[in-house]
């Protein structure tokens, strides 16, 4: 007899209820004999080489790619696992025919016999983590527990099962960049048909990156974000930007660069000017920042990462330049 080994989603739910899901602690270890402390396979950040300081913000991906939302990674030991199994069937709140299942496909031999207790130390159980936001997607995370030997990959069919890749997937989610609040000459208040320069502080504007690393698996990633350009957008049609485009480029490891006393019949290399006065309110000018952002894992794979967007709005006053009478 063929026996179902994908529970219902209300199964899947109850799991979540009893905590098989949704783990997110920052830390994880397992003791000699490889038995796991109850938070072995979440995800360890190091975020040491990240953005830091109240304005700092995660990026937003240009594309409609996101992380994933849940994946797969360690969880338990075989005495671990039916610690856990036994009394939810105990219980009988998931119901006679999902118990039953249950215990032909982790204790019966359909596929693993007595929780695969003979291996005991030679591998892994392994079941789903959920992004603590709770993002879309995070309920597709639906295949039964299973189980990987030491040193063996996870199976290929299964999605997002915890990889160098995967792990460089979910440290985009850590990435933390700083805010894009430009220098303004002239500050906040500037004339119509005068041209504003822009510039960041490009001491600020350095790539940064963040480590995710599963211990007891051995495997890591670095994603790497790097600042390439600043999109200004001045916030009214009446405007017209510098460059054109409003794109201004990296260079040297600066954006833009600063007004100095000499340069008012210069055109700024990335700035704003208005056509029209603001009258008695301002424009919301924001300034967007691209990161490229690429990874690097621990079995020497890499590759690119979709570029992420952060921005932020600042008030621009703009006057009538008055005549003088005499």
């Amino acid at each position: 007899m063929s026996v179902p080994v994908f529970a219902s989603h209300a199964a899947f739910a109850e799991r979540d209820k009893h905590g098989s899901n949704g783990q997110t602690e920052q830390h994880g270890n397992a003791t000699d004999d490889g038995n796991l402390s109850s938070t072995v396979g979440v995800i360890v950040y190091d975020r040491s080489k990240n953005g830091s300081g109240d304005s700092v913000g995660p990026v937003t991906s240009t594309t409609s790619w996101t992380p994933p939302a849940c994946w797969y990674a360690p969880k338990y030991t075989p005495a671990k696992l039916k610690a856990y199994l036994e009394p939810i069937w105990e219980a009988g709140s998931t119901g006679y025919e999902w118990d039953a299942e249950q215990r032909a496909r982790y204790v019966d031999g359909h596929p693993y016999k007595d929780f695969n207790k003979d291996k005991a130390g030679k591998g892994y159980w392994w079941d789903s983590y959920v992004n603590k936001d709770f993002p879309p997607g995070w309920d597709k995370c639906k295949e039964p527990i299973f189980w990987v030997d030491k040193g063996d990959p996870p199976p290929a069919n299964v999605e997002n099962a915890v990889t160098p890749k995967v792990l460089a997937e979910l440290a985009y989610n850590e990435i933390r960049v700083p805010s894009t609040k430009v220098t303004l000459a002239p500050a906040n208040t500037t004339k119509v048909n005068l041209p504003t320069w822009a510039w960041l502080d490009g001491a600020k504007f350095k790539p940064v990156s963040v480590t995710a690393s599963i211990p007891v698996l051995g495997i890591s990633a670095t994603t790497t974000a790097e600042p390439v350009s600043l999109k200004i957008d001045p916030g009214t049609s009446d405007a017209e930007t510098y460059p054109a485009s409003g794109v201004c480029q990296i260079k040297d490891g600066s954006i833009g660069e600063p007004y100095a006393k000499g340069k008012s019949d210069e055109t700024p290399p990335c700035g704003v000017k208005y056509l029209r006065s603001s009258g008695n309110g301002s424009y919301p000018l924001k300034a967007t920042i691209t990161w490229q952002i690429h990874w690097t894992g621990s079995d020497g794979n890499g590759d690119t990462l979709p570029d992420g967007t952060f921005g932020a709005t600042q008030n621009v006053v703009v006057q009538e330049i008055q005549a003088v009478n005499r």
